[in-house]
């Protein structure tokens, strides 16, 4: 399978990454909260860009983006307006969600953009180009605040994240039981396992997915979202937490490796 290197970081090498979300509504808080993000030592910072009040000002937008950077260093940050439809805060037309990210993309400061598969084919592909034009990575993303669908379903939706030239496809659902939960880690298996050539990043959200932010290892999700101080979706756990239980399974996964090796 092959990695994504993004700065300093290779995202589907080693340990799973840890990605701490950035929120608010006004530029301190925003960098505020960045500030705090830092402390957690996160390989990944995102901005949630739609909890900003002006988030369609591009020069604000700008203007945090350029904050954001100074403050982050070589931290690789991931760009992402969250529409409500998928969990988001604040409503946006189609055609102002593609000018955004194009802008974003063309600052050349954000490392990474997250594009929502609901946006359409043409959208997404059109701003998979640019971001590659521009030595952006893309992070394709589906939500399912709802449910959690069959895993057909959701092996497909990865399968044509993967197709429109994703370099990490991303899913999320709402599980309703204990058993929706091992349906997510089962397509998580079967897509890294036979189908993916590239990471991927999967969850399952609230308290009963909270397991599946751990043990990305296990079933191959590259890449799990931690807090640092407010969460942006439901069953995020505190970073500096999170570090913590993912090297207990990293630590697993190489002793098994180990003993495999020494049985051939």
């Amino acid at each position: 399978m092959n990695t994504v290197k993004v700065r300093n970081l290779e995202i589907g090498a080693g340990m799973p990454k840890i990605c701490v979300p950035v929120v608010g509504k006004t530029t301190s808080e925003i960098l505020e909260n960045a500030e705090r993000a830092v402390q957690a030592k996160p390989d990944v910072v995102e901005w949630r860009a739609d909890w900003y009040e002006e988030v369609f000002a591009f020069a604000s937008v700008e203007y945090v983006l350029c904050n954001l950077r100074e403050i982050l260093g070589e931290i690789p940050l991931l760009f992402t307006f969250r529409t409500q439809a998928e969990g988001g805060e604040q409503t946006i037309k189609k055609a102002e969600y593609q000018e955004l990210n194009e802008k974003v993309i063309r600052t050349g400061i954000s490392d990474l953009i997250d594009v929502e598969l609901s946006a359409g084919e043409e959208i997404v592909e059109a701003l998979i180009r640019t971001a590659h034009s521009c030595g952006v990575k893309v992070v394709v993303s589906n939500h399912d605040f709802e449910k959690t669908p069959s895993k057909e379903e959701m092996i497909a939706r990865l399968q044509k994240m993967q197709a429109l030239g994703a370099d990490l496809p991303k899913i999320a659902v709402m599980p309703r039981n204990k058993k929706d939960v091992l349906r997510l880690l089962a397509a998580t298996l079967e897509m890294a396992e036979a189908y993916a050539d590239r990471p991927i990043i999967t969850m399952s959200m609230a308290k009963d997915g909270a397991v599946s932010r751990m043990c990305g290892e296990v079933f191959g999700s590259a890449l799990t979202f931690g807090a640092a101080g407010q969460t942006s979706a439901p069953g995020q756990i505190e970073a500096e937490r999170l570090r913590e239980i993912l090297k207990v399974f990293h630590g697993s996964e190489k002793a098994a490796e180990n003993k495999d090796s020494e049985r051939k």
